[in-house]
């Protein structure tokens, strides 16, 4: 009986098949999961391998706290499940630099979430930005700076 692959290896699998289907020759990429649990997470992961979900924000100040470099248009990113499982590969097609309380309606949209409203997408990502930044030293507030990336899906893992 064989083994089950590990998520490494299935990061490595992903890759070589992506590598064959694309031409290209990538050795490695970032991989994360989308939100801070699992139900959300899992939703999310859905959603971008179902075409809806086409953009994800995080605050400025996490980037900042965590000593993290800003993501830029053209990056590709894995996206796995909770679990890290991977399910596809995801390339940023605009990054931007946006206040909390300027995030449009056209926007929410495009994350893709609950139902896609505005109202909906400020009381999740509220919630979420003060679960992000407890303890960092930086505080929610309506003109917080968001990194807004918008994505489109290039690879679907398959397994």
């Amino acid at each position: 009986m064989s083994q089950p692959l590990s998520n490494r290896q299935r990061i490595t699998d992903l890759i070589a098949r992506f590598n064959q289907q694309s031409g290209r020759a990538l050795v490695d990429l970032p991989a994360w999961y989308f939100c801070d649990n699992e139900q959300d997470a899992n939703e999310c992961a859905m959603l971008v391998l179902n075409g809806i979900k086409q953009a994800t924000t995080s605050s400025l100040y996490w980037f900042k706290a965590n000593n993290e470099i800003l993501p830029q248009v053209g990056d590709l990113a894995i996206f796995s499940d909770w679990h890290g499982k991977p399910l596809g590969i995801i390339e940023n097609i605009a990054v931007t630099i946006t206040a909390f309380n300027q995030i449009t309606e056209e926007y929410a949209a495009l994350e893709g979430e609950g139902d896609k409203s505005l109202e909906y997408w400020q009381r999740v990502h509220w919630d979420y930005y003060q679960r992000e930044l407890e303890g960092s030293g930086y505080q929610c507030h309506p003109e917080m700076p968001l990194v807004c990336e918008q994505f489109k899906l290039i690879f679907k893992g398959s397994e």
